[in-house]
């Protein structure tokens, strides 16, 4: 029998004689494991956080201005830490449409002022109060590519206190590629989609987007949905195959890797649908964050250069304001389909029996483990939907629902 190249019987081999030595960690452990280090690796590509500017290097006085990083890649948003240390209360006027606090720029000899203006709605930005001993984030969000566009040193100023010194450098390789790939793409999707929808939606353009995006990825993700029911469907094979040549390890590998090849499996298939949407959804929380702005508009494909950004209605059905998180109600509707299309994706048929190996498995410790994921996963997600701005569930529960659907053909198929 020729071997695959995708997979190695000594590599096999050693991945059982490991598991054998300690307990197995459930598949859908694996998933999650996984969403979380994406979403660590997401922040080197897209957030704004970074090493804080030394605190040596901060005025003291009543009130203290600090830059959250040393430095910023061009495009990205640049955010102030105020702390109060005072024993009252301390507002910071918006000044709306102008930039909240005082900008000036080194141009080689000296720091010169600056200042923008926002074509955004000033209903939507606020003063920042912070308390006594307290600290807040400034956001330029509104402002941010209009002072800080070009590279150079900068400082921020309120009244007669001044931030450390903070620079605009160009962005890593890595960023690049992520808002290259990524990023953009995305934001220009959603903007074409909200000139043509009905009332300018980001409702409507997020659906709209994301079947879009699952119609593209249709054929891999189908095909490795089917191919983990077609894992699940060959567990009482595998079973058996444990049973028969217990104690000959080389050989348990051999005859795997013989049944995988002959139903066309491949074991590792079934993280691919979640790989595929993890760029997706972190690039689309911080579109949907900081890039619906007029601010952003350098990122605007030339051919959308013509879309007015201060028309993009974010409130969906009345009930939804898509750029603040919903507590309630889409955490609720996000969970419950994640449980839904995780039931589906263990469903047993009636006629899938098992035999008494396949019995003593079901109550192994790695069984227990995948059950129970099934109910603290979905729980997690909602969670995590609770606390996002709710044009990213609306985008999960839209892509979860596509998913419930594509898993009834897998099953059926399968």
């Amino acid at each position: 029998m020729r071997r695959s190249s995708a997979f190695k019987p000594s590599s096999l081999l050693l991945f059982m004689d490991k598991q054998k030595e300690q307990p197995k960690k459930p598949k859908l452990t694996n998933m999650l494991l996984l969403l979380v280090a994406v979403l660590l690796i997401s922040q080197f590509f897209f957030s704004n956080q970074g090493d804080k500017t030394p605190q040596d290097d901060i005025p003291q006085g009543p009130i203290l201005l600090e830059p959250v990083k040393d430095n910023f890649a061009q495009g990205q948003v640049v955010t102030i830490r105020i702390t109060n240390t005072t024993d009252s209360p301390l507002t910071i006027p918006s000044n709306c449409p102008e930039n909240p606090l005082e900008v000036s720029r080194f141009t080689g000899t000296t720091f010169e002022p600056i200042s923008a203006t926002t074509e955004s709605s000033c209903a939507n930005i606020h003063d920042t109060v912070i308390a006594p001993q307290d600290s807040e984030i400034l956001s330029f969000q509104y402002w941010s590519n209009a002072l800080f566009g070009e590279l150079g040193r900068y400082k921020v100023t309120l009244g007669e206190v001044s931030s450390p010194e903070f620079e605009i450098v160009e962005p890593g390789f890595f960023r690049q590629i992520g808002r290259t790939f990524f990023y953009k793409p995305i934001y220009n999707a959603l903007v074409f989609l909200i000139d043509v929808m009905p009332g300018h939606s980001l409702g409507f353009a997020i659906i709209a987007l994301t079947l879009f995006l699952r119609l593209i990825l249709l054929a891999p993700s189908q095909k490795a949905m089917n191919s983990q029911r077609r894992m699940q469907v060959l567990q009482p094979k595998l079973a058996h195959i444990r049973e028969k040549y217990k104690g000959n390890q080389e050989r348990i590998a051999m005859e795997t890797m013989a049944l995988w090849k002959e139903h066309k499996v491949n074991p590792f298939g079934s993280c691919l649908p979640l790989l595929m949407q993890f760029p997706i959804l972190i690039a689309l929380f911080y579109v949907i964050q900081n890039g619906l702005n007029p601010d952003q508009t350098f990122l605007v494909y030339p051919f959308l250069e013509h879309v007015d950004l201060t028309a993009v209605s974010t409130n969906f059905l009345g009930i939804l304001e898509l750029m603040d998180p919903n507590l309630y109600v889409l955490p609720l509707i996000v969970g419950a389909l994640q449980f839904f299309q995780m039931k589906l994706a263990t469903f047993k048929n009636k006629g899938q029996a098992a035999d008494k190996s396949e019995k003593k498995d079901l109550g192994s410790e790695m069984e227990i483990a995948n059950k129970s994921m099934v109910y603290i996963l979905p729980v997690m997600i909602a969670v995590f939907t609770a606390s996002l701005p709710a044009g990213v569930g609306l985008y999960w529960a839209t892509s979860t629902l596509f998913a419930v659907g594509q898993q009834f053909v897998a099953n059926k198929k399968n």
